[in-house]
């Protein structure tokens, strides 16, 4: 009976047992990294070690995720102590991104506010022909905020209880973020320069890319909840995978 009440937990955090997940994470990222880097350098074996970083990484995703979900889910695991952890972690990886792109934000601006001789003295650099922001980067934005409101629709149905009102949304949000990813590889397949061609080709392919990156990411991650939504593992009080993506 001792031994019974010690196992009583009297706290509402949840102590994680022990995973093998972020060990693997690890050498995956390690494996992409070097991969990486000996594939773009035209090394023996760079791009099967890349292959392998990105297989392992994408493993790991799916167990590790698989394993928050059973412990959320099924052994309820995640108090309103938890949800809120959850809810802090993800703000502050949201400040890190904000970060992020910060810095490729201050690199165009610090380059077209004050060009330097070398590139002509003025912005775009001489020889740049740049992509109208009327044509595909328009129509983009309005892609991009469409999505927006339409996950805002999702989630809300979600909350309210309308479970095939927020499937529609987010079905709505996965179409819009498809035609976005699509655009941007047409805009990429037709742009008049590359990124070595010089700061502008540079800061516009790092941004555009890396933001192109995260949308892929998105959507991923919401076609994911898509099937969890169908599945029934969001209620009305439980659903911080959804808020989180």
């Amino acid at each position: 009976m001792k031994d019974k009440a010690k196992m009583v937990q009297r706290h509402p955090f949840h102590l994680v047992d022990p995973s093998p997940w972020p060990l693997v994470a690890a050498l995956g990222g390690l494996s992409l990294t070097f991969g990486g880097v000996l594939f773009m350098h035209n090394y023996k074996g760079g791009g099967e070690l890349l292959c392998l970083g990105v297989f392992t990484i994408l493993y790991v995703m799916f167990t590790w995720w698989r394993d928050v979900i059973r412990e959320g889910l099924f052994e309820g695991q995640h108090t309103s102590a938890v949800q809120q952890g959850l809810r802090m972690g993800m703000i502050l990886f949201i400040v890190s991104e904000i970060m992020f792109f910060f810095a490729f934000f201050w690199a165009f601006f610090t380059s077209s506010i004050s060009p330097v001789f070398n590139i002509g003295g003025v912005w775009p650099p001489v020889g740049i022909d740049a992509i109208s922001p009327w044509g595909l980067p328009f129509l983009n934005t309005i892609l991009l905020l469409s999505s927006g409101a339409s996950v805002t629709w999702a989630h809300h149905a979600i909350v309210a209880g309308f479970k095939k009102e927020a499937l529609q949304g987010l079905g709505v949000t996965l179409a819009f973020a498809i035609a976005f990813t699509g655009m941007q590889g047409i805009e990429y397949m037709h742009a008049p320069f590359g990124m070595s061609d010089g700061v502008y080709g540079s800061v516009f392919y790092m941004a555009t890319g890396f933001h192109g990156f995260h949308v892929i990411i998105g959507t991923i991650f919401l076609a994911i909840c898509t099937l969890r939504l169908y599945w029934d593992h969001f209620s009305r009080q439980h659903h911080f995978g959804f808020e989180a993506a």
